[in-house]
């Protein structure tokens, strides 16, 4: 079963949204900083997986970010907070749309 959640990270000032698979892995994860609430990544795991295969980890990565690499039942120390899945779609939705009007680094 999927869940939906989101964590606050206060020495970094970022909100963290996580869409967890069945399993535990993270599928989809959305990081926003500051009081602007700024989309920094918004990254999904099958894509990863499409760049890596296709050789285009580190253009992804700088572009989206990535995804928790432990199975959260290894994370300590966060409170999360359960969303709905409209919830999340409505924050995944903003923070692609804010990533891909940005300009790709290494660009101008």
């Amino acid at each position: 079963m999927t869940t939906w959640m989101r964590c606050y990270w206060d020495e970094e000032d970022i909100w963290f949204y996580f869409e967890v698979g069945a399993e535990g892995w993270v599928t989809r994860q959305i990081e926003l900083q500051g009081s602007a609430l700024t989309p920094i990544a918004a990254a999904a795991l099958d894509e990863w997986q499409r760049a890596q295969d296709a050789g285009r980890l580190d253009e992804y990565d700088s572009r989206f970010g990535l995804t928790a690499e432990l199975p959260v039942s290894e994370w300590e120390g966060h409170d999360p907070e359960e969303l709905t899945s409209d919830q999340f779609e409505e924050v995944w939705g903003m923070a692609r749309r804010h990533i891909a009007a940005l300009p790709q680094r290494g660009t101008a």
